[in-house]
């Protein structure tokens, strides 16, 4: 009996290693993509200028690499997204992971599949973000922005707005709007990419947790925010909480990151 008992879990515990990397795998494939996401709107395009001096004074970044919104009468959007905060010295955090669901009822049809990036501009934002549920549109006290794939002048139209949102879209439905969209922490997400349940607040604000996978995200927002005049020193990899993981290579642009501050208790 004990040879089998022994062989039973062995079992398990192999194939539970199996599910966490391959859980794992999935969320550093939507990092990856969150990156590319950010590269496509952000990077050297007409009219993005103004998009990076937004990103420049933004307290923190939400990036849904795909909104699906599909409808006929009845219409309804999904999507998953990353969260990610400025910290001291110009650092980015690791991800929070968010799921973003919608509906809604009237005369509509079509398609539409869209790159959506929301640039949280204020702290009563990124309060408001890293609660257990946020709606777009829907918050009492903040100003939300929605802005087209040619953004020229971004940052007259965002003045005084909390939320700022800018995307690309393709299909039938005619520009982009979140609201009405329900933005949920999704904890099952960041205990498979951070190996132990963690909120959305000690990833992004405490900076408790680190995966070197999401390395590239953060080397890019720090590029893309940066002035114009200079870039980021080099610096080694952040050290400061916890690292799991490692970063798929070949993927994303790759750069030195400064380290995020130390872990606050």
């Amino acid at each position: 009996m004990r040879p089998i008992m022994l062989l039973s879990a062995l079992l398990l515990a192999l194939f539970g290693f199996s599910g966490s990397a391959r859980a794992q795998a999935e969320e550093q494939a939507l990092v990856d993509r969150a990156t590319l996401t950010l590269q496509e709107i952000m990077g050297p395009a007409d009219n993005t200028g103004d998009a990076r001096a937004l990103l420049r004074n933004a307290k923190g970044v939400l990036i849904c690499p795909r909104v699906f919104r599909a409808g006929f009468f009845i219409g309804g959007e999904f999507g998953e997204c990353v969260l990610a905060a400025r910290g001291g010295g110009g650092s980015w955090s690791s991800p929070a992971f968010y799921s973003l669901v919608g509906g809604s009822f009237g005369l509509q049809a079509g398609l539409q599949d869209a790159q959506v990036i929301s640039l949280i501009m204020t702290e009563r934002g990124l309060n408001a973000v890293l609660d257990s549920q946020f709606k777009f549109g829907a918050e009492a006290g903040l100003a939300f922005a929605t802005l087209g794939r040619s953004i020229q002048g971004a940052t007259t139209a965002a003045v005084g707005a909390d939320i700022v949102t800018i995307g690309r879209s393709r299909g039938l439905f005619a520009g982009i709007t979140l609201d009405g969209a329900v933005l949920s922490a999704n904890s099952s997400a960041m205990r498979a990419y951070f190996g132990r349940e963690a909120s959305a607040r000690q990833v992004v604000v405490a900076m408790e947790l680190h995966n070197p996978g999401s390395d590239p995200l953060r080397g890019a927002l720090m590029r893309l925010g940066a002035p114009e005049s200079g870039g980021s020193s080099a610096a080694p990899a952040p050290s400061g909480g916890t690292s799991t993981g490692s970063a798929a290579p070949g993927r994303v642009q790759t750069e030195n990151l400064a380290p995020p501050p130390a872990n606050r208790r």
